[in-house]
């Protein structure tokens, strides 16, 4: 082993640890747990004597949660599971690949990472009845299974990876306290929101707060913008080929949603108008909601964004959130833009084999669901709402599990080139007054160019 890799060893050994029964967070047969699920399970596993070794991105709190779900999983089975948790996940699991030194399981936090390996063998399809079991049991399931299949060497398709722990984008923002002075209520569809938009504006208020600035990332809040108008104002297929640039960013359809999200930034509908979005940090962005009076009522974010909001904030009460609602005319069901993290096989034994199957089980996601300040959320129909921590996450959920289609972030699937320059700085160059179709033209320029 090199010097590199045995620097990397190192510093990967301080954010590994084990699981074992001592460390079961929840006794087994209390709360609203599904422990029928642990006991079938645990019936029929043995891995007495066998170590399965897990490696992925998550570190601290994060860390904290993924090891007591294994937990579960090592007094279930005796196996002795050791994680490892690395902020330099994509790189390593790459260098430990090409050593042969991968672990048993890895966690990906980018389906395209995992594509690249399967296609270079170092993945292992997983069990005959994996993907049919997530087509029945995740809600929107086919866009599961197709999240985690991937070409092999000689290009067959197989399902490599399990998604776990999703993350829901499509979500606006707002305070409670400013729509009842208001008289405003929550909107179920796109044009409902958009009557709201235009009720705030003859009001006399301003709509909107929006903000793409994120220093060397300016511009990518935009794209999660266009990601879901696209699934609003497109069918799934038409999404999936943007993706992969067989349908071309210049296409007419994508120049529409592009120009959709310029409905929402023009001067009227946006605190301190369109020219202030691009140098408005997303940070900073949603402060105008809390501000006396408001400077905006509504703004679209992420499930992370209350980490922004002011101190004290309680969401639920001092701030809330409605699903970001599809066209009732266009009849293309609930769509939810969101990530997630993927298990996959890496190196194959029983073990490994076993803690995806576990992975099936309602109890694997119930037990991070119920950890307190965690952000774990779940498609799994079968797994208990009630035993979520709080409401918020409760309420989240209920939107990932109604969802009848879910797809990833188109631009976290776009080569790094596109997604994560062309693409943001296009949305740069339109909130500064560009034009749809130039910067359109511009983006697939540069895919072109990848070429």
């Amino acid at each position: 082993m090199n010097k590199m890799l045995c620097a990397s060893a190192a510093a990967l050994a301080l954010a590994a640890g084990s699981a074992s029964a001592q460390d079961l967070m929840f006794e087994p047969g209390s709360g609203d747990f599904n422990w029928q699920s642990y006991d079938d399970f645990a019936a029929g596993t043995d891995l007495a004597g066998e170590q399965v070794t897990v490696f992925g991105p998550w570190l601290g709190p994060d860390q904290e949660a993924i090891e007591a779900v294994l937990a579960y999983f090592a007094d279930a089975t005796g196996a002795d599971v050791r994680y490892t948790g690395s902020d330099s996940f994509e790189q390593q699991i790459v260098i430990d690949a090409e050593a042969g030194s991968a672990p048993n399981v890895a966690v990906f936090p980018q389906p395209g990472l995992a594509a690249d390996l399967a296609a270079r063998g170092f993945l292992v399809p997983l069990a005959d009845g994996a993907a049919d079991w997530m087509a029945e049991n995740y809600a929107a399931g086919q866009s599961w299974v197709d999240l985690g299949t991937y070409a092999d060497p000689d290009g067959n398709e197989h399902f490599y990876a399990f998604p776990y722990k999703a993350d829901v984008k499509s979500l606006v923002w707002y305070v409670p306290e400013n729509f009842e002075d208001a008289g405003y209520e929550v909107p179920e569809t796109m044009e409902d929101l958009k009557a709201l938009t235009e009720q705030i504006v003859a009001d006399g208020e301003t709509p909107w707060c929006v903000g793409l600035g994120s220093g060397g990332a300016t511009g990518w809040p935009a794209t999660d913008w266009v990601e879901d108008l696209m699934l609003r104002t497109q069918t799934p297929d038409v999404y999936d080929g943007w993706v992969t640039n067989e349908i071309p960013f210049n296409d007419e359809r994508v120049v529409a949603a592009i120009e959709e999200f310029g409905y929402f930034i023009q001067d009227e509908h946006v605190a301190g108008g369109m020219g202030t979005v691009a140098s408005t940090d997303f940070r900073d962005s949603p402060q105008g909601l809390f501000s006396a009076p408001p400077q905006c009522y509504l703004h679209h974010q992420a499930s992370f964004i209350p980490a922004f909001f002011p101190e004290g904030t309680e969401v639920g009460v001092d701030a809330d959130f409605f699903y970001f609602p599809a066209y009732a005319e266009k009849d293309l069901g609930s769509p939810v833009l969101g990530a997630g993290t993927l298990f996959a096989i890496t190196q194959d034994s029983p073990g490994a084999q076993a803690l995806i199957e576990f992975l099936e089980t309602p109890i694997a996601h119930e037990i991070w669901m119920a950890i307190p300040g965690q952000g774990f959320l779940t498609p799994l129909t079968t797994a208990n709402l009630d035993t979520y921590s709080d409401d918020t996450k409760r309420a989240l959920g209920e939107i990932l599990t109604s969802a009848t289609t879910f797809r990833f972030d188109a631009s976290d699937l776009m080569p790094g080139g596109i997604g994560a320059g062309a693409f943001w700085t296009g949305m740069v160059d339109f909130a500064g007054g560009q034009d749809a179709q130039s910067v359109a033209d511009e983006i697939q320029a540069a895919w072109d160019a990848l070429k």
